[in-house]
């Protein structure tokens, strides 16, 4: 018991719960079943970009082309809507994940095979990317007028009472913590970023698991950025702006080391849960919107100090241990 209540899910967790129960006592609407739903909702595509660049974050790397990949998926997928209204929706889906493979993979050869640092290629592809939603819209957005119903039924699609947004976000977020906890390439995330060098002499292709992490993020950013234009019934060329800050923060708020190595995928969804309640909660209690972006830097700021003073302490551990030994 002592050892889960040490864990920083649990403490994220019971955070959670403090901060919904006092922002209740301002707002008593906040912690209603509705209002609660629709946080999750809301909240469900932030988890996505978030589970996306956890698999970067775990490989010492960072992506910040998730939301331009969101952009030009979302775009590109909605136009192909426009044309043949009545695709099936596995097959949107599909094509949406097919796009996001591609666009994640060019990231994965960047990085992987051409070493190229993951700031720098990133900071080129979300450029390009970007450019693309542009050019190929010509300028335009696709509105709801122009999507047809099956379209936008996506995320609302209810089974057993849950709508199909989560249902989305549950299957990727749970595959991704199975995949990354009980499979060989999954550990070999993990030792990537914990040590590259070592990796490398241990028989670890580094080049492998960059392209894979990437190709993985690419997939994962593809079905979000579906999801993102089909529950707002809009395709636009600033979609997902701003989710490269909010898709870092909740990892971090949720435990995952900036530096690669270490972290959980119960914590991103916590952290991602984390920010939703606090935008929610800032909307309640009338604060205004421009602070969030303030609190939110204050809450990466916090998160990263704990994080590594605890990593400095686990360290500590580790040596005193040794020296017993």
């Amino acid at each position: 018991m002592k050892r889960i209540l040490k864990s920083r899910e649990a403490t994220l967790a019971l955070f959670i719960v403090a901060l919904t129960a006092l922002v209740s006592l301002r707002a008593p609407s906040f912690a209603t079943a509705t209002n609660l739903n629709d946080i999750l909702n809301d909240t469900a595509v932030l988890m996505l970009a978030a589970t996306a660049q956890f698999l970067i974050l775990l490989t010492g790397g960072i992506d910040l082309s998730i939301p331009s990949t969101m952009a030009l998926t979302g775009m590109l997928v909605s136009m192909l809507n426009m044309a043949v209204p009545e695709l099936p929706i596995p097959l949107v889906v599909l094509t949406a994940m097919a796009i996001g493979l591609a666009l994640g993979g060019a990231n994965g050869l960047l990085v992987g095979y051409l070493k190229i640092p993951p700031i720098i290629a990133t900071l080129g592809t979300i450029a390009i990317y970007r450019a693309l939603v542009f050019l190929v819209s010509g300028g335009e957005w696709v509105s709801a007028h122009e999507m047809s119903e099956l379209y936008v039924s996506i995320p609302k699609r209810n089974l057993l009472g849950v709508s199909g947004i989560l249902w989305y976000t549950a299957v990727v977020t749970i595959a991704v913590g199975l995949f990354l906890s009980f499979s060989g390439r999954g550990r070999a995330v993990f030792a990537l970023g914990g040590n590259r060098t070592a990796s490398r002499l241990a028989g670890i292709k580094t080049e492998r698991v960059d392209f894979m992490v990437f190709a993985m993020s690419g997939v994962i950013s593809g079905l979000a950025g579906l999801l993102y234009v089909t529950r707002y019934a809009a395709a636009q060329n600033d979609t997902a702006i701003g989710y490269e800050l909010q898709a870092v923060a909740a990892c971090v708020i949720g435990g995952v080391s900036v530096v690669g190595g270490s972290g959980s995928m119960a914590g991103v969804v916590l952290g991602a849960l984390f920010l939703g309640l606090l935008y929610n909660a800032l909307t309640m209690v009338n604060l205004s919107p421009f602070y969030q972006t303030a609190i939110q830097g204050i809450a990466i700021l916090v998160a990263i100090v704990a994080n590594t003073v605890v990593d400095r302490r686990n360290r500590q551990k580790m040596l005193a241990r040794r020296e017993l030994a």
